[in-house]
């Protein structure tokens, strides 16, 4: 019989005709077979004419519903059929097994110590990487020779020259909103031609460099774990290593470099548009002109402030090579932990640049600078 699936009780026996497959759940009287089944002993399935994973799993339920589940049988099964059915019923949970409880507090500590025990361990493997960086980097300035240089140009375009206009266009904005906002406060006690000092200094000391890192942070770091991630996957750092060439050398210090040479470059452009933009917004809200801002700016402004934000730059930029290398070496063999590690790379890099960055600033409070 091939129509409808249905059970029939007849006497002891529930007979089951038709197709018990996951198709015919929808039309399956469920409730109904289940009340049948307290009165059967026996379940007989010769009259089915298809049997698939969902209809074995629902004969299984079925017979452990029944009031001596124990003892009941399936009968009139293929030898396919009591395969199938002898294969749900291996798999499917003991009807004694405990229901999960719910998560305790020892639980939750489990779970944070095990994240602080990954943190440690990826820190000191990113401490060990940086120690191979650093020497690999030590023996290329000791023999010059073996420096990548036309890899070092490259990556110098794509990290600076081909982020100039992002970064100009940030830190112009940047420069027009502190003087907007500054304005606004300033007016209030009639000091307006001290925004001036405060373009200055927040530019110059802090914002400039610090958005500057986060955008390649965001630009560069991400590039640097795709590209070399993307080498993983097709094995070709394996292949260098083989050959008997050193990857770090060959992918990693030339990155590094360009962005140690390239970050204080981008600083610089960074300051200066973000005064320019400050000017402008000091004309036009304020009445300062551009010789007043100019003026005031040289004379007020300790060129510390300058020197401050430079300083930061190259260890902004070992970290965020550092970084994002790191990450890309740590990619496997399929295209999700290459996103995952593309985007934990970008979080990491803003992170510790953030870090870093309080950690100077608290220093050369210290220090008076």
């Amino acid at each position: 019989m091939t129509g409808a699936m249905r059970f029939v009780l007849d006497g002891g026996r529930l007979l089951a005709h038709g197709q018990l497959t996951i198709d015919c759940f929808e039309h399956l009287d469920r409730p109904g077979t289940y009340e049948k089944a307290q009165d059967a002993q026996v379940i007989d399935i010769e009259g089915l004419t298809r049997l698939d994973t969902a209809g074995a799993w629902f004969l299984v339920d079925l017979q452990r519903r029944m009031p001596d589940g124990d003892r009941t049988k399936i009968t009139g099964a293929s030898d396919a059929q009591d395969q199938l059915i002898a294969t749900i019923r291996r798999n499917m949970p003991p009807e004694d097994a405990p229901a999960p409880k719910a998560a305790g507090l020892s639980d939750y500590l489990e779970n944070l110590g095990r994240r602080v025990l990954l943190g440690g361990r990826n820190g000191l493997e990113l401490i060990s990487f940086l120690g191979q960086v650093m020497a690999t980097l030590g023996r290329v300035i000791r023999y010059p020779g073996q420096l990548r240089l036309t890899s070092v140009v490259h990556h110098c375009q794509q990290v600076g020259v081909q982020a100039v206009p992002i970064v100009a266009l940030m830190a112009f904005l940047i420069g027009v909103v502190l003087a907007f906002q500054g304005s606004a406060q300033l007016r209030q006690f009639g000091a307006e031609v001290f925004v001036v000092d405060l373009i200055a200094i927040s530019i110059l000391r802090e914002l400039g460099i610090l958005l500057t890192a986060i955008i390649v942070a965001g630009r560069s770091g991400s590039a640097f774990t795709a590209a070399i991630g993307s080498m993983k996957m097709r094995e070709e750092i394996d292949a260098m290593r083989t050959l008997g060439l050193d990857p770090v050398a060959i992918l990693i210090v030339p990155r590094v470099l360009a962005l140690i040479i390239m970050l204080p470059a981008l600083g610089l452009i960074a300051n200066v548009s973000g005064l320019i933009g400050g000017a402008m917004m000091s004309w036009i809200e304020l009445g300062v002109s551009p010789a007043v801002f100019q003026s005031r700016l040289v004379s007020n402004t300790d060129v510390w402030h300058f020197n401050v934000g430079m300083i930061k730059a190259p260890f902004f930029a070992l970290i965020i090579g550092i970084i994002g290398c790191y990450q890309g070496m740590k990619v496997g063999g399929d295209a999700e932990s290459l996103g995952r590690l593309t985007s934990a790379s970008v979080v990491m890099a803003i992170f510790m640049v953030i870090v870093v960055d309080a950690l100077f600033s608290i220093f050369f409070a210290i220090v008076g600078v």
